[in-house]
């Protein structure tokens, strides 16, 4: 299924869409070279997460998944299994979970978490609620399958 038009607010709809890596990068990796910098560093993001073998849910929120032409930046949250240790990764992949090192080298706002660190709520209520925007209005986000 297609990801859903963006509203009169040049936001996604209010939903948890699925995507794959390659269609968020053809609907939302063009124009600006602003744009096309946050697309490079999102397919970095991915690669290293999907790398680990522990990636369970790799969402996408925030300015770089709305009309706006040059986003912040790329904001990410990483849902990693529950035997996911960070120490086994490379110096590279450390960084995701780190939330100034990933600012400063990937140039993203990366959130971490594991299923059972989300203290007994549902992982679907916990993404759902990366939708609410600063203004308190929702926006949606895309959960990226491979």
């Amino acid at each position: 299924m297609p990801l859903p038009e963006l509203n009169e607010r040049g936001d996604l709809p209010e939903g948890v869409h699925a995507a794959t890596l390659t269609e968020v990068l053809a609907r939302f990796g063009g124009g600006s070279s602003e744009r096309q910098a946050a697309s490079a560093r999102l397919a970095r993001i991915y690669r290293l997460a999907i790398a680990t073998g522990k990636l369970r849910y790799f969402l996408i929120f925030g300015s770089y998944v709305t009309s706006k032409q040059a986003p912040n930046d790329v904001d990410v949250i990483l849902v990693m299994f529950d035997d996911f240790v960070v120490a086994e990764c490379s110096a590279e992949t450390q960084a995701l979970f780190d939330h100034q090192a990933a600012a400063l080298e990937f140039g993203a706002s990366i959130f971490w978490t594991r299923p059972g660190a989300i203290f007994g709520e549902p992982v679907e209520e916990f993404l759902a609620s990366w939708q609410i925007k600063r203004d308190k209005s929702k926006q949606g986000v895309i959960e990226v399958r491979p």
